[in-house]
């Protein structure tokens, strides 16, 4: 499989390596040289292949936001006055914390972001006093999240 313009290239043992990173970044090296049948150091070198074609972002850790309390999710459609409030309103959006993703976009709205919030009244008091707030920011569209339903990577 080609992965991009220069070249790089995926064979069968790369996709069981992916895989079981993506099915847990934690695996042990040792224990993914094993399934796949060749060295540690094999394994290493494909790996460095693989960061260095810019198909592999980083690995982290994620955060259940549940747990410190963050259960409320929303989607939230920022329409701006001007297309060239873009720059300063994403970087006014930067400094808020509960904004977790911030997408430039086509169609009704100019930026759509994504908010993780405490409950209601702290998502009420975020978009208030943060984001409409911003200058640029003509009126924002409102979508919580009442459960995610899918959460996964694209398959390899």
């Amino acid at each position: 499989m080609k992965v991009n313009d220069k070249g790089i290239f995926i064979d069968g043992i790369d996709k069981k390596i992916l895989r079981a990173l993506m099915s847990d970044a934690r695996t042990p090296i040792l224990e993914i040289a094993r399934g796949v049948g060749i060295s540690g150091a094999a394994i290493h070198q494909r790996l460095k292949k693989l960061e260095k074609s810019g198909l592999l972002a980083g690995s982290k850790f994620i955060i259940n936001p549940k747990v410190l309390g963050y259960t409320t999710m929303a989607f939230v459609g920022v329409y701006l006055d001007k297309a060239v409030s873009n720059p300063d309103a994403v970087k006014q959006l930067q400094k808020v914390p509960e904004v977790i993703e911030c997408h430039y976009t086509t169609g009704e709205w100019s930026i759509f972001i994504k908010i993780l919030s405490k409950d209601n009244e702290h998502l009420m008091h975020v978009l208030n006093s943060q984001i409409q707030t911003i200058k640029g920011v003509s009126r924002t569209e409102t979508f919580i999240s009442l459960q995610q339903q899918i959460n996964r990577q694209i398959k390899i």
